[in-house]
């Protein structure tokens, strides 16, 4: 086994902590991965993973060789890929990570029109409710929600969303709409995920105004919370783009509108700038004209 394929089988395996279901993702024998990861630790003269009955983990020194052997991977992917036409012609794999919900309701959609117009390449969307580090992790494309720290990639705006409370006209014809967020005390809350916290909901431009609310109920699911607000059993406060049809259709109905925090920017971020693959530049470009379009996230 080379050098290069070691590296190959070293990231699949950590990255499934098993040498089987790396040894299956690079199309080998568990055998023939294991002795792979063999020969690189006697080659380096150290221990990359820790082994178990059950599974296996990387060592310190195996944590720090990964993202080395990542960016070495990725780095000989796109020189491969820029010899074959990659930098004009979209190909070869591309890795986008976003939230659960925005992914699922926006990403996805747009992702699979762009898979059909572009048949020369494959995704890999990763939903986690987290930023992640795009360099470390490998990913080409982030859709973040909210301000962005400084740093060295490139972001391109695509619309914003709202923090709202809202709850269905039949539950506010009998509980009464709150004036102001003090009224939130006498509502039943729906705590929904991480978009509303257990104890405070801040309100105004600069979220000066806290209100301290006790909710009934606190659901890590925002679609359960939301599934229970349709059902006309409390308030929620939840971001505009989850709850957009029901605000068109009249389900839903937002209150204190007047004390809304200030918009979240959507951005879609991504590594390289000008010099980025054109599967990026591609992907990029098709999603922020389509997701621009969406009038909930204007």
């Amino acid at each position: 086994m080379d050098r290069l394929q070691s590296l190959q089988v070293f990231v699949a395996v950590a990255e499934a902590e098993s040498f089987a279901a790396g040894a299956r993702a690079v199309g080998l024998s568990a055998p023939s991965a294991t002795r792979g990861v063999n020969a690189l630790e006697d080659r380096l003269g150290a221990r990359l993973f820790t082994r178990t009955t059950r599974r296996v983990r990387l060592t310190d020194v195996g944590q720090t060789y990964l993202e080395d052997a990542r960016h070495v991977l990725a780095q000989l992917q796109a020189a491969d890929e820029a010899a074959a036409g990659a930098a004009i012609t979209p190909v070869g794999q591309l890795r986008i990570t976003c939230s659960n919900e925005f992914g699922r309701i926006y990403v996805a959609p747009v992702l699979t029109e762009f898979l059909d117009t572009y048949p020369d390449v494959r995704a890999d969307v990763v939903m986690v409710d987290r930023i992640v580090n795009m360099v470390e992790e490998g990913f080409d494309v982030a859709v973040r929600l909210g301000a962005l720290p400084s740093s060295g990639l490139s972001a391109v705006r695509v619309g914003q969303v709202r923090r709202i409370v809202c709850a269905t006209p039949g539950y506010l014809a009998r509980a009464g709409t709150p004036q102001v967020p003090a009224d939130l005390k006498g509502h039943r809350i729906v705590s929904a995920g991480r978009v509303s916290p257990v104890t405070d909901w801040r309100f105004g431009r600069d979220q000066q105004h806290a209100v301290r609310v006790r909710p009934r109920l606190s659901m890590s699911s925002v679609a359960a919370a939301i599934a229970v607000a349709r059902q006309g059993w409390g308030l929620v406060r939840v971001l505009s783009y989850q709850v957009g049809p029901d605000l068109v259709d009249g389900t839903l109905q937002t209150v204190l509108e007047e004390f809304e925090p200030d918009p979240l920017p959507i951005h879609l971020v991504h590594v390289e700038g000008r010099r980025a693959p054109a599967k990026v530049r591609a992907f990029v470009d098709f999603a922020k004209d389509r997701l621009r379009a969406v009038s909930v996230l204007n």
